[in-house]
Parts: C-alpha cells; sequence; structure tokens
C-alpha cells in the first residue's frame, strides 16, 4: 500500500483541527465532524486542549483514499509548542500549510513556512474561512505570493486549465518543456515540481462548512509524491509519551519493516501501536511509511535515527526563558527532578536542569502559555502543585578567539592530563567536539572516554555561569598512567581543562533576539524608532504601506518582550508587532547583566579551572594560571598574534630535551648560587600544608551499594548472559561481588528491584558475605539505595556502583560517592586479575615447597 505522512501546520485559529476534522470526515473516516468550540474534536484527545481550545501535543489519524494510505499529522499552532511542531516536521512527507482568510500571513505563519524550507517539506495550501474573509481571492493570493513565495499557485478546479498552464510553465523547466511540446502538462510533471517545491499548490474554501475540502484532496492525491523505501530497516523517532505508566517511542519507519519482539540498540520491542486520535490499533508488524508507538525502549530520544536513518539536525528553535520550580513543603527536590527528566523525554526543549549550590531545579519555556500548560501537567502526572518563579533570559556565552585549556588531575594514586584547543564557531553553530590527538601518544580508548565526558556535560561560561555554545573543542593531546590513571581521572582532567581554557579566554556573553516586524500608523513612525534605538536593536529602512509604516529588524528579547503592550498604547490598538526567534548575538547590555548576576568563577567549586598535581606522596592544588608551568606535556600550539580576536592557532612540533631543564637551573645557580634541594622536585614549587585540618573520615568499615540490574545490563559480559538466562546473570553477578568483597574487605549490599516478592516487605539473603536484597513490590532498587546512602554516610564511607544519571546526582548529595557502571567494571575486573595472581603464586610455592621435600 502507498503512504503519504501529511503534517497539518498554521498559526493558532488558523482553523487547522477544524481542517483535520472535515478531511477525515469527507474522506469517511469519521460519521461525524467534531469542533473545537463543543470541545469534541477527534484530535484534541487531552483534557488540557479541550479546555483551552488549542492544539498542544502532536497527534495522529489515519484515512484512507483512493487506495492509499494517508496519515494526518496534527501538530500545535502556537508559538509557544513550536518546539514540539518542529520535532514533527522530521517524519513529514508533505504538509498542508493553513492561511486564515480573515487575517491573512501572520508571525507564526512566517516562522512555520521556514521551518518547513529547512527541512525541505513540499507544501498544499489551504486558505481557510473564505466565507467570512473581507479581502477577496485574489488579493489573499498575492498576499501569500508577495510574503511567502511567488511559487504560491491557484489550482482551484476551473474548466480552461491554460492560465494555469502557463503559471506553472514560468516555475519549472520540465513543466515549461511540456507545456511547449503538447500545450498541457502533465501530472507526473506537476507532481515532480511539488516534490522539489517549485510549485505550492494552493486551495480556498471553509473547513467548517465543508467547502473545498474534496479539491484540496484531490489535489493532495494527485500532486503529492509518494516515497519509495528501501529494504533495509530504519526509523526516525520524533515523540516520546508516556501512558498508564507505558513509554512510548513514537517513529516512522522509513525502510523495511519492525515487528514485535524485534531488537534495536539491544532492547525488545514489546508491543506495536498505530494511533488515530485518542484510539490505537496494535500491530505484529509496521511497514514503511507508517507512523507507530513502540512499547518497551527506554534509551530512544526525539530526533534519534535508527538502523539506516542518520542522527536528526539540531532544533531552530529554542526557549528563551529559564525559569526556577518553586516545590510545596514536604516535597523532595531529589524525586522531583528525576519526574522533570521524565518530563524532558518527551518535550526536550524543557533542558531541565539541578543545581546542586541551591537545591533548585531550572527548566526552560517558550512562553506563558508554556509555563501554565507544564504546571497542570505536573499536577497530573504526579500530584504536586508546583509554582514557577518570574522567568529570566536564558543567557549563552562564548568565545572570541582561539585558546588551549590544560587540565591535570594527579592526586595519590591518580594521574590523567589533557590539552584542549578551543576556537569559537560561527553563530548557531552549537558545541563541535573532536580528536587531533594521535593514538601513539594517547590510546584510542582514553579518547573516547575524554570525547564521551565532554559531549555528557553542559559546560558553562566564567562571565555568568550560562551555557556555552559556538565553540569547537578539540583534544590536542594527553597522557595517562599504566598503573595510577582510572577513567574518572579524565573526566576530572577533561573538565578543569575547558574551565582554565575559558578563563583565558575573551569570553563573550550572548543573548537571544527576536526577528520583528513592526505595522504602525505613519504618525507612530518617530516613537517606534525612537524605541527600537534604546533597545539596541538593528532595523532596516521604514517602508510605507498605505496609512501605514512597516520596519523590520532584530532586537534583543530581554528589551522587547513586553514591547507589544506599548505598540498597542500608543497606536492606540492599530499597531502590530510579530516576534520570531531569530538566534543568539552579543549581549547589548553585558556588562550590567554581568554586575547584576554576580557569579563568582573561583567560588563555583563544582566547576573549577585548577589543577591537581602530586608532590611527596600527596595532591596539591595549582591556581589555573600557573597550570601551564606545571604541565608534563607540551601541546605544540602557538599564537602569533598578539592581539586575541585575530590569533590563529599554529600547531608546532616541539622537542623538549631532558636536558633544557638542567641547563636553565645551571644557569640560575651561576648567577644566584648554589640550591640544595632533591633534583627530583628542584623545578617544582614546595607542596604547602594546608593550615586548617580537614574533617576526618568516618571509621570503620567501607559500604559498596550496588544496583544490580542496572550493572548487569551495563556489562556486556552479564547482558549477554541475561538474554537467554537472567537468573544466570544474577548468580554471576553475586559470586563476582562475592570475589570483590572477600579482597578487598568492604561490606557489600546488592539490591535488585522487586523480583521474588509481593507485598509490603523485602527480602534479604547472606550469600558469601554479602546481603542481597530483593525490594518490596511498589520498591524500586533507586529508591532503596537513595535511602540507604543518606543514612549509612552519616557514619561510614559509602560508595554506589549505578549509571544512573539522576541516581548519582542524589547520591553526591547524600554524602556518598558515585561509580560508574564502566569505572566499577575495570575496578572488579582488578581484582579478579589479583586473585588469580595470588592463586597462581600461591600454587608455584607449594610446588616448590614438594619438590624440596622430595630431593630432601
Amino acid at each position: 500500500m502507498k503512504r503519504l505522512v501529511i503534517g497539518m501546520t498554521a498559526h493558532v485559529d488558523a482553523g487547522k483541527t477544524t481542517l483535520s476534522e472535515a478531511m477525515l470526515f469527507v474522506s469517511g473516516e469519521l460519521r461525524k465532524a467534531g469542533r473545537v468550540d463543543k470541545r469534541d474534536s477527534f484530535l484534541d484527545t487531552h483534557a488540557i486542549e479541550r479546555s483551552r481550545g488549542i492544539t498542544v501535543f502532536a497527534k495522529q489519524a489515519v484515512m484512507h483514499l483512493n487506495g492509499a494510505e494517508y496519515t494526518l499529522l496534527d501538530t500545535p499552532g502556537h508559538t509557544d509548542f513550536s518546539a514540539e511542531t518542529e520535532r514533527a516536521l522530521s517524519v513529514l512527507d508533505c504538509a498542508i500549510l493553513v492561511i486564515s482568510g480573515i487575517d491573512g500571513v501572520q508571525s507564526h505563519t512566517e516562522t512555520i513556512w521556514r521551518l518547513l524550507a529547512r527541512y525541505n517539506i513540499p507544501v498544499f495550501v489551504f486558505v481557510n474561512k473564505t466565507d467570512i474573509a473581507v479581502t477577496g481571492k485574489d488579493f489573499l493570493l498575492a498576499e501569500l505570493q508577495a510574503k511567502l513565495s511567488h511559487r504560491v499557485v491557484d489550482f482551484t478546479p476551473r474548466e480552461d486549465k491554460i492560465p494555469l498552464y502557463e503559471e506553472l510553465a514560468e516555475l519549472d523547466e520540465n513543466m515549461m518543456n511540456s507545456f511547449l511540446e503538447t500545450g498541457a502538462i502533465a501530472d507526473e510533471n506537476i507532481r515532480e515540481a511539488v516534490s522539489k517545491r517549485n510549485v505550492f499548490p494552493c486551495y480556498f474554501g471553509s473547513a467548517l462548512k465543508f467547502t473545498g475540502i474534496t479539491q484540496l484532496l484531490d489535489g493532495i492525491s494527485a500532486y503529492a509524491k509518494f516515497p519509495e523505501y528501501g529494504g533495509d530497516f530504519g526509523a526516525r523517532v520524533y515523540k516520546i509519551t508516556t501512558e498508564n505508566n507505558t513509554r512510548l517511542t513514537h517513529m516512522k519507519i522509513t525502510g523495511g519493516s519492525l515487528k514485535v519482539r524485534s531488537e534495536i540498540n539491544g532492547e525488545k520491542v514489546t508491543a506495536l501501536r498505530i494511533y488515530s486520535g485518542a484510539k490505537f490499533t496494535s500491530a505484529d508488524t509496521a511497514e514503511a511509511g507508517c507512523l507507530v508507538a513502540a512499547a518497551g525502549l527506554t534509551e530512544t530520544f526525539a530526533g534519534q535515527g535508527i538502523g539506516i536513518e542518520k542522527a536528526g539536525t539540531s532544533p531552530l528553535l529554542a526557549p528563551v526563558l529559564t525559569y526556577r520550580l518553586v516545590l510545596p513543603q514536604g516535597v523532595d527536590v531529589h524525586t522531583m527532578y528525576k519526574n522533570m527528566l521524565l518530563l524532558e523525554e518527551e518535550d526536550p526543549a524543557l533542558h531541565v536542569s539541578f543545581d546542586p549550590r541551591f537545591g533548585d531545579i531550572h527548566v526552560s519555556l517558550m512562553g506563558k502559555i508554556q509555563l501554565e500548560v507544564l504546571t497542570t501537567v505536573i499536577k497530573d502526572r504526579f500530584g504536586i502543585d508546583v509554582q514557577f518563579d518570574r522567568g529570566s533570559i536564558a543567557y549563552k556565552e562564548t568565545i572570541a578567539s582561539p585558546v588551549v585549556g590544560i587540565g591535570h588531575y594527579e592526586p595519590l594514586r591518580h594521574y590523567a592530563e589533557v590539552h584542549l584547543l578551543m576556537e569559537p564557531l560561527p553563530a548557531g553553530s552549537g558545541i563541535e567536539i573532536c580528536s587531533d590527538c594521535s593514538e601513539d601518544v594517547l590510546d584510542r580508548n582514553w579518547q573516547r572516554l575524554i570525547l564521551s565526558n565532554l559531549h555528557d556535560k553542559t559546560h558553562i561560561g566564567v562571565l555568568t555561569g550560562s551555557p556555552i555554545t559556538d565553540i569547537k573543542i578539540t583534544l590536542v593531546t594527553g597522557r595517562a598512567s599504566l598503573k595510577h590513571t582510572e577513567g574518572g581521572d579524565f573526566r576530572q582532567a577533561a573538565y578543569r581543562a575547558v574551565r582554565m581554557g575559558l578563563r583565558y579566554a575573551q569570553s563573550v556573553l550572548l543573548e537571544p533576539f527576536y526577528s520583528f516586524t513592526l505595522r504602525i500608523p505613519a504618525e507612530c513612525t518617530g516613537r517606534a524608532l525612537n524605541d527600537l534605538q534604546q533597545m539596541g536593536g538593528e532595523f532596516s529602512s521604514p517602508e510605507n504601506d498605505g496609512e501605514f509604516t512597516v520596519i523590520t529588524g532584530k532586537a534583543p528579547v530581554s528589551e522587547m518582550a513586553d514591547y507589544h503592550t506599548d505598540v498597542s498604547g500608543y497606536s492606540k490598538g492599530r499597531g502590530r508587532l510579530t516576534c520570531v526567534f531569530e538566534g543568539y548575538y552579543p549581549c547589548h547590555n553585558a556588562e550590567e547583566v554581568i554586575e547584576n548576576i554576580g557569579y563568582d568563577a573561583d567560588g563555583d567549586l563544582d566547576n573549577t579551572a585548577d589543577s591537581v598535581f602530586c608532590a611527596h606522596g600527596a595532591g596539591y592544588g595549582v591556581k589555573w594560571d600557573e597550570v601551564r608551568d606545571y604541565a608534563h606535556l607540551e601541546n605544540g600550539i602557538s599564537f602569533a598574534a598578539d592581539s586575541r580576536a585575530d590569533d590563529e592557532p599554529v600547531r608546532r612540533s616541539v622537542s623538549v630535551s631532558p636536558a633544557d631543564d638542567d641547563e636553565l637551573m645551571t644557569i640560575f645557580e651561576r648567577t644566584y648560587g648554589k640550591i640544595n634541594r632533591d633534583p627530583r622536585t628542584k623545578m617544582r614549587r614546595e607542596y604547602e600544608p594546608p593550615k586548617t585540618k580537614a574533617k576526618p573520615l568516618p571509621q570503620g568499615p567501607v559500604y559498596l551499594l550496588v544496583d544490580g540490574y542496572n550493572i548487569i545490563f551495563s556489562w556486556d559480559e552479564l547482558k549477554k548472559l541475561a538474554a537467554d538466562d537472567l537468573d544466570l546473570a544474577r548468580s554471576r553477578l553475586i559470586q563476582l561481588m562475592c570475589n570483590y568483597r572477600g579482597y578487598k574487605k568492604c561490606e557489600v549490599i546488592l539490591v535488585f528491584d522487586a523480583y521474588k516478592i509481593k507485598g509490603d516487605h523485602r527480602e534479604v539473603e547472606q550469600v558469601g558475605g554479602i546481603s542481597v536484597i530483593y525490594t518490596k513490590e511498589a520498591e524500586t532498587a533507586d529508591m532503596y539505595i537513595e535511602k540507604a546512602s543518606h543514612e549509612l554516610a552519616k557514619e561510614h564511607r559509602v560508595r554506589v556502583a549505578t549509571s544512573d544519571g539522576a541516581e548519582q546526582v542524589i547520591i553526591l548529595g547524600n554524602g556518598a560517592y558515585r561509580v560508574s557502571a564502566a569505572e566499577f567494571y575495570e575496578e572488579v575486573k582488578a581484582v579478579e586479575t589479583e586473585i588469580r595472581d595470588i592463586i597462581d603464586r600461591n600454587s608455584q610455592k607449594g610446588r616448590n615447597t614438594r619438590n624440596i621435600k622430595v630431593k630432601e
């Protein structure tokens, strides 16, 4: 069956959902078309949508026409939910752009048009509400051609098609050749031109009165090009939702097919659902071209490419306001943070973050409507009445010139050094991370670990503590110790290298800008130009439009966010301001913003730029501006010019012989006299003992808490066993923990989610000296570990082995030490090796003793 996915897009209140209802009704899928004002529309299924009369969540409906299957994907029209619309665009084959015949092309219409162009989506235009529009069809078509594209063509059916053919021939070479040769244009040529966005068919009608709907459906059936799919499996994830505690991954199959029990990235698909409105049908197989929701996948994310599909592009739209959650008394902030991470999976644009210094949760939002909807969602999903502080501008930071950052981490029995080249990128580029380090210098596995750690962290700048952007970070060189280096050492070194580079660099504070169009009465032009200059905006020369003046340009969000109320006031309601997020540009009042925020880069100990070196068997700190003098490696990069803004990094080969330091010392002693000092440390600063005594470590045994299933599914060895027999994998992990406990002499508590127990009690087993705990029925291993680590850390040193990101944050807050699954795997393997070596030595010693007795 031929399949086509059609996106329904529009500015809010243009009648998009009503058009979807009409198309489903005319095609025979609905017996009765619902209405938004009566709160019974087929696609606005959520209570929030029906109460507000707007679309908030993208939803689909399936219809069949002329032997083909069409999936309508209804997207939000309100600007606050434009990120949801953009995620849906990645799976569309074509789109219907709905224009209100009353309002014409509006601000968000132009944003959607730009998004459709970015994703190269063919577009059919439907001008709605023409039955009550004041202006005629010719005027509306002229506006579309002027504000959107001259390629918008009226496709209203007519007896004489020659004028249509003549207009189409001017827009596409193939159609011109066909018209010149035959005097007509074949549907195939029109279909090809539409698919290449050389033509945008336009239809007129009224969705509420079902006029023009049949012509639109016939036009899509005739001129929309059905995609061709290959046999290799591929899928594009565009949305994550949760329904009745079931996590659903919404995706479009772009090749081959997907079956129940199929494996995707090590996880099995347990069910397939094909939705139409609020209802769904279960399917055993989803063919190419289908939009399907898959259950059983826990690691998927919006924008992910599966199989032959590549990862999606970075979204164009981004929130410009950040809000702080204000929790009711008694609500645990760590639990709420985990809840918010679940919502971030469904809407990645929320950018949920946790500030461990103040215990605050922050989210990024588009506007007030989204804020109100989010408050309702949190209440419905988690039963918590939250409030939000007043929104603040989401600033970002970048650098103006290249710089090298060095991070060194060498407390006792640890070692890692990392050198990073940081270079500015064009605006809107984001963060790029790569390596230019030879594997002869640093092993590939260590390099991958460094790059992975750099990817995982949201790095913040040194001016205001805002996230950095538009920077390319290149690993230049690094060093590890065969004996002492652990995975966490490179994480520390890499983070310190980034911060050290930012401290040296010329940092630039960025703020979000709106692209605006201001339409005001001519007599208000002077007031408007003065306001825009005071805002720090950039704008073109005013243009006359009859009795009105039109000004376009860009201005800071911080200045223009509430300007529409001023426009309405001084224009007496006749002016109109439309704003669209443009991007991030240098802040117009950076000094004032930096002073008001008052960020202390030196006082931010969680993001330190200082390094740790070792001398006399103890680690000591070195300030970031002295690290270059202490570094063990040369990175071979110099900057030719003195002006930072014009500097270009130059790679040079550096050869430093061991005699260089000796020559310097000889010259120094010749000038100032003999220095009697340990030759191993004569070029290093003496270690200064701390002036204050550190808090003594808790006495008694060390406790190790292990998240059992998290470890099983993180270690390849156990994961393979679990695929065949989960009991076998669990027994193998218990055996490894028994060996680990016997060698390390620590207390091991191995925790599994409720497996055996039904009821309100846990089961505890003692196996080989370790405690194996199966949680009670409604209790997860995470919950138990969080409580246990909080209590044990008061009197003991506690380590927790898990790779659950949210759990690690909570563990640190409880005063315990976190160990990732990868790091713990290396520890366990090292213990197993040591045990085998001891056994081998004892066996050899026994054989030697027996040989001596035989000789005697």
